[in-house]
């Protein structure tokens, strides 16, 4: 996924308004880039696998009057790099064909290259060969295509653009005789254009007839990269272990003796069901009719939907388009722990309910490298209260949701959040004792907040590696979710009844990815939930399935017995999703898992 953008001119392309669509574009990703623009009669395209502000100053872009590029999220290699050319057809495309593979065998090219883009130029070109129709080239590409597919055609041997997307998420506006356009209609405003509409039909630009060849050349600037080669060995796999200890459960929901702060009474009840307040209670579903209505717009887009590609998000924009018929614009956070999976299943629920997903991609090596500084102090002296510092970098998912709203001038933003996500251990293994007043999955009181910094900071004196460069970037994240006020903010299942069964049905409607490595539909597209889900049962005896089902058992939505089943399965090592965390940081397999498989049990076999 990726922004998109691009001017159309009689004259030069003015070099400043091009800038603000390249500033602009590297919010949903700067980890590759790629250019194509004229040169009198020629098409030239440039690919770097770096920022597309680097790629821009490198350029010399002369008197070209058509420039258009892309900024990109993590790709592996040059040679699946966009601008995609193949056939005399150039492609810049965000989103993600999801079924690019069965595609190949319905048409009559063969497939050079791993890219799912590939496969929009190879059904162009045919197009082309065979003297279709202007107009039939789009509609036979989404009408092959699943996923969001919002693209920028180039053919110039036509001497035509077609600029159309399935999702809504392309843009074109008007300024003095130049046509622009841009993933967002954002950068689109700022540059002062007129008559901005948002394209989903074909729309046809004329540019420059030409039969040569295109030119085109990569660069290279990135030591490594992003997505390593991910070979799966069964030696590697053998390490990874799965004890089956005896403990002392409730006899009520399923948590165990190792629970931090866990008591039973002379029943073996233990206090966490003693204490437990129904959450999935939803208000009337006419209360948030209520509360929407003055939102609500004739025109445009009237709600913001934070959209991780997970179950619960995913199910959240279902009822928010299909039942509250609201018209919403998803935002996704991409710190480099968002995988391949998940971004399909965004693809997916975007591209079938016709939803815009606007993306806001940190600098993913950054990123990635603070998860690796952490996990090394971590690693020398391991504690299960700091497992949750290799999350942290997540957190600014709350402050990029102030910025969607400043930038599209929409103020409500509806939540899916889980209600039953609470899992109190997280804290409580650092020595925070569980709240059982608390209402919501994300706590905002300011003394919890402070005594919880208080006990990190204590626990990170054991390992100074903690103090590194990454620590402004975890403080100022947690500050945004914990202290910051929420305005015009509410959660889709304070309405609407939390149900699993449910959701995976409807969820199956829209042929949503499941993931290889595991039964559960929970966190599959989290990258990091295998890895600490590990740890915690390797050295406490249960992971946050346990107490996620333990809170449906209290419910009333499952039996102890059928829990105690589900987990069995569910707490299994996932290799591939381990590895792929692993090699994503940069830390060593065998010598990470031989270090957590060494920590000192909670529990006896």
């Amino acid at each position: 996924m990726c922004g998109i953008f691009g001017i159309i001119s009689s004259a030069p392309v003015d070099k400043k308004e091009l800038q603000v669509l390249v500033n602009h574009s590297q919010q949903r990703g700067m980890d590759s880039s790629g250019l194509i623009f004229t040169d009198g009669s020629d098409y030239i395209v440039k690919r770097a696998d770096y920022a597309i502000s680097k790629l821009l100053k490198e350029v010399k872009l002369k008197s070209s009057s058509m420039v258009m590029g892309h900024s990109r999220l993590i790709t592996n290699g040059l040679s699946d790099n966009q601008p995609v050319v193949r056939d005399g057809v150039a492609v810049i495309h965000n989103g993600i064909v999801v079924n690019h593979e069965s595609i190949w065998s319905k048409i009559n090219k063969e497939r050079k290259l791993q890219i799912d883009t590939e496969v929009i130029a190879a059904i162009a070109a045919e197009c082309v060969e065979n003297g279709d129709t202007l107009e039939s080239i789009p509609e036979k590409i989404l009408d092959l295509c699943e996923g969001i597919v919002a693209c920028a055609l180039v053919l110039p041997k036509l001497g035509k653009l077609c600029l159309f997307s399935n999702n809504g998420s392309l843009y074109l506006g008007q300024n003095e005789g130049r046509q622009i356009f841009a993933s967002e209609s954002y950068p689109l405003v700022q540059m002062g254009c007129k008559d901005i509409k948002k394209i989903k039909t074909g729309v046809f630009i004329d540019i420059a007839v030409s039969d040569k060849a295109m030119d085109v050349s990569d660069k290279a600037g990135r030591k490594t990269n992003l997505i390593a080669d991910l070979p799966l060995l069964s030696s590697e796999e053998k390490l990874l272990e799965y004890p089956k200890p005896n403990l002392k459960r409730c006899t009520k929901c399923i948590l165990p003796e190792t629970m931090p702060y866990i008591r039973f009474d002379d029943k073996g009840v233990c206090n966490y069901c003693n204490n437990y307040k129904l959450r999935n209670v939803p208000r009337p579903k006419e209360e948030l009719f209520k509360l929407v209505e003055p939102y609500r717009r004739k025109e445009g887009n009237d709600c913001i939907v934070p959209f991780s590609g997970g179950r619960d998000s995913c199910f959240g924009l279902h009822l928010i388009v299909k039942e509250l018929k609201m018209k919403p614009i998803t935002y996704t956070y991409d710190w480099g722990m968002v995988t391949d999976l998940g971004r399909r299943n965004i693809s997916r629920m975007c591209a079938e309910m016709g939803v815009e997903n606007i993306i806001v991609a940190d600098d993913i090596t950054k990123k990635r490298k603070y998860i690796e500084m952490n996990l090394k102090a971590w690693l020398k002296s391991p504690h299960l209260g700091m497992i949750s510092i290799l999350t942290a970098g997540d957190k600014h998912f709350f402050r990029h949701v102030e910025t969607i709203k400043q930038q599209t001038g929409i103020g409500l933003n509806l939540w899916g959040v889980n209600p039953l996500e609470v899992t109190h251990f997280k804290s409580g293994f650092l020595g925070v004792p569980p709240d059982f007043e608390e209402e919501r999955v994300y706590s905002h009181g300011a003394m919890k907040q402070l005594r919880y910094q208080f006990l990190r900071m204590k626990a990170m004196m054991k390992s100074p590696g903690y103090f590194n460069r990454s620590l402004w970037d975890t403080l100022s994240g947690e500050y945004y979710r914990s202290f910051t006020e929420k305005s015009d903010y509410y959660h889709i299942f304070d309405f609407f009844r939390w149900d699993e069964t449910e959701i995976d049905e409807t969820l199956a409607t829209y042929d949503w990815e499941l993931a290889p490595d595991t039964t559960t539909t929970w966190r599959i597209g989290d990258g990091t939930a295998a890895f600490y889900n590990y740890i915690y049962y390797v050295v406490a005896g249960f992971t946050e399935h346990d107490t996620f089902r333990s809170n449906q058992i209290r419910e009333g939505q499952m039996t102890r017995e059928k829990a105690l089943e589900l987990v069995e399965d569910e707490n299994q090592p996932r290799y591939q999703n381990i590895r792929w965390y692993l090699d994503a940081v940069g830390i060593d397999f065998k010598e990470a898992i031989t270090v957590v498989n060494k920590i000192p049990k909670l529990y006896t076999l």
